[in-house]
């Protein structure tokens, strides 16, 4: 397939906002609950989320240049009953609404209790608002990932691994981006989400080689044969069938050489989760501000890489028809 800026900045830059909203919660829920300290300043959970709309927001605007026609972008959400896309168009604004609305209750102060689970279990409104949000958070990670997922004669997308990498690889980033924001305001959670921030990294590490290693195994079910209707053990396209490039030979082929294929695999590999890893390591014995955001930086430049990847390696039926340009 032929990879789309506009989608690759939507897709890595919203992963980025939900998993560090997912971040903040998960500290605010684990203060509640008497695991971490309580942070003093209710601005770390306001602003933090209003970063994580930044991103949001950032990666919406970023959609809309793979629109034909952006006025009619509401259109979209009205098949919400069988498409993924429709799905998703409704959940972003959601979630993106409700972070929004997460973040004025810290940073304003409107956050009453509503209610007591227990003596030491106190459930005010920014905890329920962010549980509700928490769920739109993993609902928009599903339906992004879902949109290529469903996709059944895209071999390479078709696999339950592209819903688990959408989701760790979103959360790694979102939690390596919570570390140095943590940082910045000195927080005395650093350790705690640069801890899970390189937990959620091996991971990712191991479900998106485990999906290297799967699509590079995969034995395609369309060949030259069944795409001609042609039963012959034979056959050598010597000819694309039109002098010049068309809608298909742009869309549906990425165009780059074998070994830029190869190269591009090994750089996001490298930039996503080896020196992500090393840095936050080495930036939680300093307490290092700049090599903190060094690491998220440097892991969404390869995230880029990695989506490009991701699109460019799925391997349309219909190219059986254009092998030969």
């Amino acid at each position: 397939m032929h990879p789309a800026f506009s989608v690759i900045f939507l897709t890595t830059l919203i992963g980025v906002g939900q998993g560090l909203f997912l971040a903040l919660y998960t500290g605010q829920l684990y203060s509640v609950i008497q695991v971490l300290p309580v942070q003093d300043s209710p601005g770390f959970y306001g602003y933090g989320s209003l970063l994580a709309l930044v991103f949001l927001v950032a990666g919406l605007f970023s959609s809309f240049f793979h629109l034909g026609r952006p006025e009619r972008a509401w259109r979209s959400a009205a098949k919400w009953r069988t498409s993924w896309l429709s799905r998703e168009v409704i959940v972003l604004p959601a979630f993106m609404g409700t972070t929004f609305i997460y973040s004025m209750i810290h940073i304003n102060g409107w956050n009453p209790v509503l209610f007591a689970l227990s003596d030491a279990f106190i459930v005010d409104l920014s905890l329920f608002v962010g549980a509700i949000n928490m769920v739109l958070a993993f609902a928009l990670f599903v339906c992004t990932a879902m949109i290529y997922a469903c996709i059944k004669f895209l071999q390479e997308w078709a696999t339950p691994l592209t819903v688990v990498n959408y989701i760790l690889l979103g959360m790694g980033s979102g939690f390596a981006l919570c570390t140095a924001f943590a940082a910045y305001v000195q927080s005395d959670l650093v350790n705690f989400y640069g801890g899970w921030a390189i937990t959620l990294t091996v991971t990712a590490f191991i479900t998106r080689s485990a999906s290297l290693i799967r699509n590079s195994r995969i034995k395609h079910k369309s060949t030259l044969s069944s795409a001609i209707g042609i039963r012959h053990t034979q056959i050598q396209q010597k000819a694309q069938g039109s002098m010049g490039g068309s809608f298909n030979t742009r869309e549906y082929f990425h165009g780059a050489k074998p070994a830029f294929m190869k190269s591009i695999k090994w750089i996001f590999l490298v930039l996503v989760f080896i020196v992500p890893v090393l840095l936050l390591s080495s930036a939680l014995v300093t307490g290092s501000f700049i090599i903190f955001l060094l690491s998220f930086l440097i892991q969404y430049a390869g995230l880029i890489a990695e989506r490009w990847f991701f699109f460019a390696q799925a391997n349309h039926p219909q190219n059986l028809y254009y092998q030969t340009i």
